[in-house]
């Protein structure tokens, strides 16, 4: 029976460890253990010795941080990034083997960071040591050494921190040590050690220079040469693309990876909040920074329907939340709150106790982040959590999340590879890409530590392996590795457009490649890069046909099917002219059916945003002083009516009711800033009280009506109604059903006489109006709706009412212009019927929602172009366009 001679292989890496395991199972040699010099350094030491990982130095670093006093950084402390910095400077020290207790006299600074060395030291979990200590700990244990290691074999290394060298020394004089460098340099201190070294023959790969316009740009053209290689046979695992900092890219190469179907393994991790996992916590983490508002915590509960606090809440719950509420100030949930009934949820029963739960603990913010976090979260979502708090102040929790990194679950043996330099330099590939060599980039700029700047400990001292040295020795180690083929690319421009300088380190290959933008790739990447670059293959494609097809008809000049000409009596046509209609809908089906046709048959409407506006547009205002309005008309006529109140009952009315919509409106819909809303609403009781005074005395004894329903609009209050709101009103003659909202009724005490209102908060025409262009068809049809509802016996009288003024515009002969109205009425039914849903005055106009469905600067050039032909294919409409 023979036995398995024990061996140790020391490699620099994640993924050199797993390549390097990999090729062992594959040649088949047992007994070989592959670690870094850290894990052997602890394997040596015993125990339950361990090193302190990153995760629990922050952690102790939080803890400790608030009670240690920190002298001249005590007012820097607990600002964003000072643990990091700790960390940071904490680790130097320590693989620089330098004692900070020791040199605690020399420099205040040094006597506060050693003080905060010592507080972590108490924090940190028993068995976790500092390298120095690590080392004493494996040097009294050395004579272990040969049954442990066996002989060891130091692979891809060009470099050792200064406080494992001891170590080495040591065991160099108990057990037979290779230091293999191939083609890499060998530092000048290992020569005191006794150690053999097995050097090779540097590659001769072949090398060549390019220049792409962009990062993005470099991107495209890296996986473009991804793609040729593996076309042409080449394994990806003999692929790697390299960079000294992979963050420039990381977001172009997750970007373009899931379009070209690559399996691009990213060996340094993904950012987390690239994952579903991620963006959990980043939704929560939006909230404790931001606040709780109705998007942020809808984003939330789609993320983690099944958290604890939401767990109990019903499917369709979030239902009660209004739509366009921001609900960003724990009043207008407490009001919301308040007001929601058994009904209102989706299975009947009152769940706002556990709603108000989870609204008060997301509410609790950044001091209660951790139990915030651990009632919310779980699973990866809780770890990566977890992570963000040790990493960074929950203040800042947002920030944090976005530098967390986790494997994105590739296996780098069987994957091209996307990585750090330092990593292709400990573990080469046959072909290499190295892009981002522009100056200041690759190499990268020496900098001083954060907390121990150069004029305490020489940056030399605490940092004996610099980062641009370090990249530079890469680079060389690369080149000298790559067996087949090594690409140097840079970026000629960044992405504001400033042009960059080319690295140092490309000055002595050559020329350099230009590589245009539009050229036309040998092996595209993806199915959109080959289509793109392709026109005459594109140009073949339905989409590409139609979007071409689209385009052209725009540049016409005659009205097309993408103009909005449809077959006649289309069943969707017809059946949005059967629904009952609205002033609003008639006046939007005269001036723009291509609008109508996709707001009532399509269901196209913009977007509403819930964030805090600055001011209110102009039709918020205007639905804010109607509300103040009605509510006020209201009150005046619950208390005696208004006909019978004085200017100063009026006002009141309107102080009580203003108040009142204000509550109601703030926690339902968006509201600018404090200053500027409390002006609002000051404006709003103005106009009110102007518009209640306004022409009291016309109806003696009258009765007043506020936002009136008729034609089956339903009540928006408890009020008494003149006559039955259900009933129908059909305009003769059209075929159209009419409902609405009249803002005001004035009726006399003997029937005989009716003031319809209608309210309008921005500034009066220049002079008298009828249908102003088809814009204003409510005084006419409003007049028609009182007339159908109360009978021909009374006289009507519909007018305008400007409060800012004050103007009232009476509309004279209603019957007359009701016969007008009617008749563009029916020529607009029929050219819709006929399939022309075309462009009108109104389309593409300032005020136009759904302008984003039309070509760009619409206004000034689409619309232009077809008014012509539009026109004459609606000419019975037309003439409304010009009217009074």
């Amino acid at each position: 029976m023979s036995t398995t001679r024990r061996s140790t292989l020391i490699v620099y890496g994640r993924h050199a460890m797993r390549e390097a395991r990999l090729a062992a199972a594959r040649g088949g040699q047992h007994g070989l253990q592959i670690m870094s010099f850290e894990q052997a350094a602890v394997r040596l030491a015993g125990g339950f010795v361990r090193p302190i990982d990153e995760e629990s130095l922050r952690a102790a670093i939080q803890t400790v941080l608030p009670e240690t006093p920190m002298g001249e950084l005590e007012e820097i402390k607990m600002l964003p990034g000072m643990i990091g910095a700790a960390a940071d400077t904490l680790h130097k020290a320590w693989r620089a083997g330098i004692d900070l207790t020791s040199r605690s006299d020399d420099h205040p600074r040094l006597e506060a960071i050693a003080r905060l060395e010592a507080a972590v030291f108490t924090e940190l979990p028993g068995g976790m040591m500092r390298p120095i200590d690590i080392v004493a700990a494996a040097i009294s244990r050395i004579t272990h050494a040969p049954a442990i290691f066996g002989s060891m074999e130091i692979v891809g290394l060009t470099e050792l921190s200064p406080c494992w060298r001891p170590l080495l020394k040591a065991l160099a004089e108990h057990i037979p040590i290779q230091w293999t460098s191939g083609p890499r340099p060998v530092p000048a201190w290992l020569k005191e050690c006794g150690i053999s070294v097995a050097r090779g023959d540097a590659e001769a790969p072949a090398i060549r220079s390019v220049s792409a316009a962009t990062a993005y740009h470099e991107a495209v053209e890296t996986l473009r040469w991804v793609r040729a290689l593996l076309a042409s046979g080449v394994s990806p695992a003999d692929i790697a693309i390299a960079t000294a900092s992979p963050a420039d890219y990381d977001d172009h190469f997750l970007a373009l990876r899931a379009d070209a179907n690559i399996d691009l393994h990213f060996v340094h991790g993904v950012p987390a909040v690239t994952t579903r996992d991620g963006q959990t916590a980043a939704a929560l983490a939006d909230i404790i920074v931001r606040g709780l508002s109705h998007s942020r915590l809808r984003r939330l509960a789609a993320l983690c329907r099944d958290s604890a606090p939401l767990a109990a809440l019903p499917p369709g719950w979030m239902r009660v939340l209004p739509s366009d509420a921001p609900l960003s100030t724990p009043s207008a949930w407490n009001q919301l709150l308040a007001r929601l009934a058994p009904d209102d949820w989706p299975d009947g029963i009152d769940h706002a106790p556990v709603l108000r739960a989870a609204v008060d603990l997301l509410a609790m913010g950044p001091d209660a982040a951790r139990e915030i976090g651990e009632a919310f979260l779980k699973g990866r979502a809780l770890s990566i959590w977890r992570k963000a708090l040790l990493a960074g102040p929950a203040g800042a929790i947002d920030s944090t999340l976005e530098s967390l990194k986790q494997d994105d679950g590739l296996e780098a043996s069987v994957s091209v590879a996307w990585m750090p330099a330092s990593a292709l330099a400990a573990s080469p590939r046959r072909f290499a890409r190295l892009i981002g060599l522009n100056s200041s980039r690759w190499p990268r700029g020496i900098a001083e530590d954060r907390l121990i700047p150069d004029h305490i400990i020489p940056t030399g001292e605490l940092d004996p392996l610099p980062v641009n040295f370090a990249d530079r020795r890469d680079f060389d180690t690369i080149l000298a590795t790559t067996g087949s083929e090594v690409v140097l690319s840079r970026a000629r421009r960044d992405s504001d457009g400033r042009l960059l300088g080319r690295s140092p380190l490309l000055a002595f290959y050559g020329e350099e490649t230009y590589l245009r933008r539009n050229v036309v790739p040998t092996h595209a990447f993806s199915e959109t890069d080959r289509l793109m670059a392709r026109p005459r293959e594109f140009a073949a494609d339905p989409q590409a046909l139609s979007a071409r097809s689209c385009w052209r008809d725009w540049r016409m000049a005659d009205v097309t099917a993408h103009d909005g000409l449809v077959r006649s009596d289309h069943p969707l046509v017809l059946a949005i002219l059967e629904r009952t209609q609205s002033a609003s809908s008639l006046k939007t089906l005269l001036r723009s059916p291509l609008n109508f046709l996709w707001r009532y048959a399509l269901g196209w409407k913009s977007p509403q945003g819930s964030t805090e506006p600055l001011v209110l547009d102009a039709l918020q205002t205007g639905d804010l002083i109607h509300l103040v309005l009605d509510r006020a008309l209201r009150n005046l006529e619950a208390a005696g009516g208004l006909a019978s109140a004085d200017t100063a009952a009026i006002q009141a009315a309107v102080d009580e009711a203003a108040g009142e919509v204000a509550a109601e409106w703030e926690s339902e819909r968006p509201v600018p800033p404090p200053v500027i809303w409390g002006r609002t609403l000051g404006d709003a009781r103005a106009l009110a009280g102007q518009a209640l005074a306004y022409g009291n005395d016309h109806l003696p004894g009258s009765r007043s009506f506020g936002e009136v329903p008729f034609g089956g609009s339903e009540p928006k209050s408890e009020a008494a109604l003149p006559w039955d709101a259900s009933v129908p009103v059909i305009i003769p003659d059209t075929g159209f059903h009419i409902a609405g909202y009249i803002d005001r009724l004035d009726i006399a005490d003997d029937g005989s006489w009716a003031l319809v209102r209608d309210y309008k908060t921005g500034k009066p025409p220049k002079g008298d109006i009828r249908v102003n262009g088809g814009r204003e068809l409510q005084r006419c049809l409003y007049a028609f709706a009182v007339k159908a509802l109360l009978g021909d016996h009374i006289a009507i009288s519909a007018s305008l009412l400007y409060p800012r003024e004050p103007l009232d515009l009476q509309l004279d002969e209603p019957d007359i212009v009701l016969t007008e109205i009617k008749a563009y009425l029916r020529a607009a039914r029929n050219a819709l019927t006929s399939g022309a849903a075309l462009p009108g005055p109104d389309t593409g106009s300032d005020y136009d929602d759904l302008a984003f469905a039309l070509p760009a600067n619409a206004g000034a050039t689409y619309c232009k172009r077809k008014q012509a032909a539009a026109t004459e294919r609606l000419r019975a409409v037309a003439p409304i366009w010009e009217a009074e």
